[in-house]
């Protein structure tokens, strides 16, 4: 056999296969073997040029890798190469291997099973540690350093202190034996059913805080008792921050674990708070019911309960200084249905017998929410108007406003605000008597505000007879609509924007106006059929037209058949209800509103705003927000939103501070030419009772429908004020109550704005304003176009006394039985109607008759409505923080 034939010997212990497998290992070692750093072909890992054998293939696939990696590390600039023949070092070995060395590419980066089960293990366990600690370090709280907080100071304007509240808690701590067991197991029933079992925290509810805090939001609540029980009493950080709210839940673990569950809960119900100024349960059955804690009844009990989810939206009595939504009867709904809601609970938890629970199905008789002598008089409604101030501007929480420490500043005028009740009292008594007229002189109210023009500063108010008895602050809300003082905003409207042109389309219509002059001129006509601006009858969604009536159903005085077209001015001063009706609407409503608006009113207390009653006041301004417009007037159009603090302070200084801003509400030429069209009112007007010695004095009366509110408001360059008198029961039993007619009232025929509110304006501002410069309106530049100084070609005739009982087959009514069936809302099948010819004299705009100081009752149309839909005018007011 020849050489090149003869097979080559086989490996001892393989056979060929392994032959073979051992050619191909060598072979690839070979491809795979990297070349040293002089790129010697020849170059492998073993010294002596010895060939390295491998003994499979993943082997020699793992090591043609490290080659190429070699090689890519070697060829790299600037890299030292490693000397042939050698593999480059790993290093020494690491405690963590990351990156991982062994590991090529992306997988580098990728942390190994045990690398991220160690580091679980070690995070958890400092987790354990830390816990640990923090629960060693933390103590138990003792509830009793709750009995003392600190006051809150607040101070008239000139820095004298009004009033110190809080100080010594409203609070008495009792026995968890002199609770009654009702009182116990109706806060377990509504809060925290599980108390007695649970480990003291909630796990959601603190999730839910920590939450909400992440999102800047509050901590909302949801914890057990044992937290509220450890809140209550850490009275040293009331911060709202995760961290206090993990030492919290520490604590309450702490509490949980080493405190007795009955007294974690009478320490709970002797630190909550219950409104009324009343820390635990004893103050808190004083404050609601005048009685010990121990005396309560299951109803009460359940009723307390409900207090602690929030008295500002429970307790019965309301609190709209701080939040309108918070009326009486919202809150007495609110507080019955958590009532009823505790009581099924407790039932439902065998903590009450059903048969007892049946007892209880109406709110539990309450007392006068006020008995702190401090807040009589006009001081509460002071303090109240301030603290809902601060809340509205997040200056502090509710929360933290009870802890006190703070110094609060107002603008409050102690003289002035003593010369208004002085000015109100005088009315009263020298007019007022219930006991001799009962059917007219009973429920009588009055409320006031005066406004700083140049700040907006509230430098007085007047809210009520007695804040302890009276709870109502009248100055910054009463329902009470403000009628023809509200004219001065439809003649703002037509001199910014003007009058449409009539024979434009509405689109068109609206960029083409004329600006309307005070020598414009409007109908005065009594029963005044309105028009849109175009021309056409105006209508309701039924069809219905609308009739508009003046004061004791009299034409213009100054006006002529057939229209008895007066200028506005005239029509100011005569108070004609049918000239700024029409005015209202060729201007737009839509345009009236924004006048109003942009004068200083809030909109959620406009009214009626697409019908044209809507320009005569069928809205319910408070005296505050009045004031405060109508010193836009007095500052030529700059307007000033009205505010009660300064500022407060704190033990760390200045936390708040009052900057006034300002806002060009109507140009100078606008404001100036309607004060001086109000100044015709006071000086030979319907407003002659407010004028001052040697002062110069703008102002509007106002009376609505019914005679059921009487209002002046009026203003010198120094001081805006605005008075307002209605009847209403304060008796908070009586259901479905109504604002009362005031005819009689006072011995009077009826109450006009020209009556005893513009007396009562006028003692007070001569009193106000003693010692103060006499100063000037600026004189008005001329402004606009005279409109309608033409007369129509086709003049309306005037309707005879014929033509009314042909176009009216039902008969007139007498005045009694127009004033039972007059109505805000008043409706064809109701009432004698506001579209009856027949009607009109002695309803609508025109019961008034006999008294020439004031003609300005201002009718309604059919859509304004003074009540709510369970007939108290009061349940919906717009009225709470300067409504």
């Amino acid at each position: 056999m020849s050489e090149h034939r003869r097979k080559p010997p086989q490996p001892q212990g393989g056979g060929r296969a392994a032959a073979r497998r051992g050619q191909s290992g060598s072979s690839s070692a070979r491809r795979a073997a990297p070349r040293g750093a002089t790129e010697s072909p020849s170059g492998s890992y073993a010294g002596g040029g010895e060939e390295r054998e491998y003994g499979s293939r993943a082997e020699a696939r793992r090591a043609a890798q490290r080659g190429s990696g070699s090689r890519r590390r070697a060829a790299e600039p600037g890299r030292r190469a490693a000397p042939a023949g050698r593999r480059p070092d790993p290093g020494k070995k690491r405690i963590i291997d990351y990156p991982r060395f062994d590991k090529y590419g992306w997988r580098r980066w990728v942390p190994s099973w045990k690398l991220v089960s160690g580091l679980c293990v070690g995070f958890f366990g400092a987790m354990v540690a830390a816990a640990g600690i923090a629960y060693a370090m933390v103590g138990i709280p003792d509830v009793a350093k709750t009995a003392q907080a600190q006051n809150n100071v607040y101070y008239w304007a000139d820095g004298t202190q009004m009033v110190s509240t809080g100080g010594e808690r409203n609070r008495q701590i009792v026995d968890l034996s002199q609770i009654p067991k009702e009182m116990q197991n109706a806060v377990i029933s509504q809060e925290n059913k599980t108390f007695y079992d649970d480990s003291g925290i909630d796990p959601k509810g603190i999730a839910r805080a920590v939450f909400n805090m992440a999102k800047g939001g509050d901590t909302q609540g949801g914890s057990t008792i044992t937290q509220q029980y450890v809140k209550n009493a850490m009275l040293d950080d009331q911060s709202q921050t995760i961290s206090r709210k993990v030492k919290e839940i520490f604590v309450s673990i702490k509490v949980g674990t080493d405190v007795d569950k009955d007294d974690i809960l009478a320490g709970y119900l002797n630190s909550a708070y219950y409104g009324r100024g009343a820390w635990g349960i004893q103050a808190a059955s004083r404050a609601y019911f005048d009685k010990d804690a121990v005396d309560l009844n299951p109803g009460e009990c359940a009723f307390l309960s409900a207090m602690l989810k929030g008295a500002t939206y429970y307790d019965p009595a309301g609190a709209q200084s701080v939040d309108t939504a918070a009326t009486p009867k919202d809150n007495s709904r609110r507080a019955l249905l958590q009532m009823q809601d505790t009581l099924d609970k407790m039932v439902e938890y065998g903590h009450l017998d059903a048969t007892e629970r049946a007892k209880y199905t109406k709110l539990p008789k309450w007392q006068n929410p006020r008995s702190n002598t401090q807040l009589s008089g006009q001081i509460g409604y002071l303090v109240d108007l301030a603290k809902a101030s601060l809340l509205k501007n997040d200056v502090v929480t509710s929360n933290q406003l009870e802890q006190g420490g703070y110094s609060i500043y107002t603008t409050f005028d102690k003289k002035k605000v003593g010369e208004l009740e002085d000015a109100v009292t005088k009315v009263y008594k020298k007019n007022i008597d219930p006991k001799k007229r009962p059917e007219t002189d009973t429920d009588v109210q009055f409320g006031g505000a005066s406004v700083n023009p140049e700040t907006g500063a509230i430098e007085a108010i007047y809210g009520g007879a007695d804040a302890t008895t009276h709870f109502t602050n009248n100055a910054d809300q009463t329902g009470a609509q403000v009628g023809s003082t509200f004219k001065p905003f439809v003649l703002a409207a037509a001199m910014t924007y003007g009058v449409r042109d009539p024979d434009l389309g509405e689109v068109q219509a609206q960029d083409e106006r004329t600006i309307v002059s005070p020598k414009s001129l409007y109908t005065g006509k009594n029963k005044w059929k309105v028009k849109n601006y175009d021309g056409s009858v105006w209508q309701n969604e039924k069809g219905e037209e609308w009739l508009q009536t003046n004061d004791g159903g009299a034409n213009a005085s100054a006006g002529e058949a057939p229209d008895y077209e007066i200028d506005l001015r005239e029509a100011m001063r005569e108070s004609i209800n049918s000239a700024f009706v029409q005015l209202g609407m060729d201007v737009g409503l839509d345009k009236v509103k924004d006048s109003a608006l942009g004068a200083g009113l809030l909109e959620d207390s406009l009214a009626g705003t697409t019908f044209p009653s809507f320009s005569i006041g069928t809205s319910d301004p408070s005296a505050i927000r009045m004031a405060g417009s109508y010193a836009t007037f007095a500052t030529s159009g700059k307007q000033r939103d009205p505010f009660s603090v300064t500022k407060v302070t704190d033990k760390d200084g200045t936390i708040y501070s009052h900057k006034v801003e300002t806002e060009q509400a109507f140009t100078s030429k606008v404001a100036d030419n309607v004060t001086d069209v109000l100044k015709t009112v006071v000086e030979k007007g319907t407003g002659t009772n407010a004028q001052l010695t040697g002062r110069e004095v703008a102002g509007k009366t106002g009376t609505t429908d019914g005679n059921k509110s009487a209002w002046f408001v009026g203003y010198t360059p120094q001081l805006s004020t605005a008075i307002t008198m209605f009847r209403y029961p304060d008796d908070e039993t009586i259901k479905n109550r109504q604002f009362l007619e005031m005819y009689g009232t006072g011995n009077q025929e009826s109450i006009h704005g020209a009556s005893f509110p513009s007396e009562i304006f006028h003692d007070y501002m001569e009193q106000a304003l003693k010692g103060e410069p006499a100063k000037k309106f600026p004189k008005p530049e001329p402004i606009g176009e005279v409109v309608n100084d033409e007369p129509s070609p086709t003049p309306t005739p005037s309707v005879t006394e014929s033509e009314k009982e042909e176009e009216s087959p039902t008969p007139t009514p007498t005045e009694s039985e127009t004033r039972q069936e007059e109505s805000p809302t008043p409706t064809t099948s109701e009432t004698c109607g506001v579209f009856d010819w027949n009607c009109e004299e002695e309803g609508d705009g025109g019961t008034e008759t006999g008294d020439p100081g004031d003609g300005d009752e201002t009718s309604t149309s059919p859509s304004a409505s003074e009540t709510t839909e369970e007939g108290d005018p009061r349940g919906n007011q717009n009225g709470g923080i300067f409504g």
